[in-house]
Formats: structure tokens, C-alpha cells, sequence
């Protein structure tokens, strides 16, 4: 099977059993049966079975296809990518940090530190760097699974909120009104990094310099 056509099914079911599995009707009855912990590792075990091939497959089939664009990569626009994909990733670090009350884990509902970003930090940083990745990777295998980052992350932080709005969390829908849904769109960035503190700012950096120096040998 077309390798670029198994990278958009696995997304399809990843995407579907992660949504779907954690939808109220169904996680109402999962947890009702398993109990909290163990819909938990049922639903991590379910994610991890798709997530897992998919990345296997991708890597299995990096620049294949047909090329959808190829943009000019010069040292500026290499500079301001890896510029931008730092930021990306510190973002997804620091939704690790400070976890919101629109993921699973929960978090307080305080608008401060870097959901005054976007109150889903984690998603929309790895949405970002899907965006970001797209740029200089145009075959069609890396445009389906580049692809799929931003397109998940905005579906299913979209499904996160009604969610919640839905089953009637408690402070959720005034949280939802004060923070911005896609990130850097409200402003208000200095004080977010001021809230967010030194140590996790250094944190997020140094995850992310450590990963961008092992980045040739965990992808390649």
C-alpha cells in the first residue's frame, strides 16, 4: 500500500480513537467499567498503538511521493525556521510544565504564565511544529504527517473545549473566554513569560536545544 495513504489512514485512527474514546458518552462508560486509572492506560495503550506505526512508517518513508512544492532554503530562512521551531517546541515544553485545565491531567484555572499563549499549549506547540516542518519538506509522505500535527491539534483542542463546556466544568466557559485558543493571537507575551518564571523558561530551552542536537540521530 501507497506509504503516503497508510500515514493519513493511522492519522485518521488516531485521531478517531482519541477523540472518540475520550467523547462524555464514552469515556462516562469507560470509566464507569475500567475505573479512572485504568481508562487511562486503556486509552494511552489504544493512542500508542496508532501513534507508534505511524511514526515508524513515516520514518520508514521520509521524502517519498510525489512533490507537492519545494521552497529555496538559504541561511536566512534556515536562521528564522530554527528560530520558530525553537519557539514551537518551548511552547509544547512548557504546556508539560504548566498543564491546563483542558487536558486530561487537569490544571488550575488561574489565566497566567503561558495560557495567556494559548490554553492549549502543548498541542498547539507540536501543531506548530508540524506547520514549521511542512516549509522545507514538501513530498507527499512528509506533507501527510507533518500535516496531521496541526490539523489534530486544532480538532481535537476544539473537541477538548465542548467537551468540557459540555459536561459543565466549573469556571471552564470563563476560562475559555479569557484565553486565546490559537497561540500569540491576544498578545500580552512579555507578561506571559514574566508569569511563566525563569526556571521553566530554562527548562523549555533546554529541552528543546537538547533535542534539535540529537535530532539527526532520533530522526534523522
Amino acid at each position: 500500500m501507497n506509504a503516503t495513504l497508510v500515514i493519513v489512514l493511522l492519522w485518521l485512527g488516531f485521531a478517531a480513537t482519541h477523540i472518540g474514546l475520550s467523547s462524555i458518552r464514552w469515556r462516562a462508560v469507560l470509566v464507569d467499567r475500567l475505573g479512572e486509572r485504568a481508562f487511562l492506560g486503556v486509552y494511552s495503550l489504544i493512542s500508542l498503538a496508532f501513534f507508534v506505526p505511524l511514526v515508524r512508517v513515516y520514518l520508514g518513508h521520509k521524502h517519498s511521493g510525489p512533490v507537492l512544492w519545494a521552497v529555496p532554503i538559504g541561511p536566512g530562512t534556515q536562521g528564522l525556521l530554527y528560530l520558530l521551531i525553537g519557539i514551537a517546541m518551548s511552547l509544547a515544553v512548557l504546556g508539560l510544565l504548566q498543564p491546563s485545565p483542558a487536558s486530561m491531567t487537569g490544571g488550575t484555572m488561574d489565566v497566567r504564565g503561558v495560557a495567556r499563549i494559548t490554553r492549549h499549549p502543548l498541542f498547539m506547540g507540536f501543531g506548530l511544529l508540524g506547520l514549521l516542518h511542512m516549509v522545507p519538506n514538501g513530498f507527499a509522505s512528509d506533507v501527510a504527517f507533518f500535516g496531521g500535527l496541526p490539523l489534530f491539534a486544532i480538532v481535537g483542542c476544539r473537541h477538548q473545549d465542548q467537551r468540557k463546556l459540555a459536561a459543565g466544568l466549573q469556571g471552564y466557559d470563563a476560562y475559555v473566554k479569557a484565553t486565546p485558543f490559537l497561540p500569540f493571537t491576544r498578545g500580552g507575551i512579555g507578561k506571559a513569560l514574566q508569569e511563566v518564571g525563569a526556571l521553566r523558561l530554562m527548562i523549555a530551552i533546554g529541552v528543546t536545544v537538547v533535542l534539535r542536537w540529537f535530532h539527526p540521530l532520533l530522526f534523522g
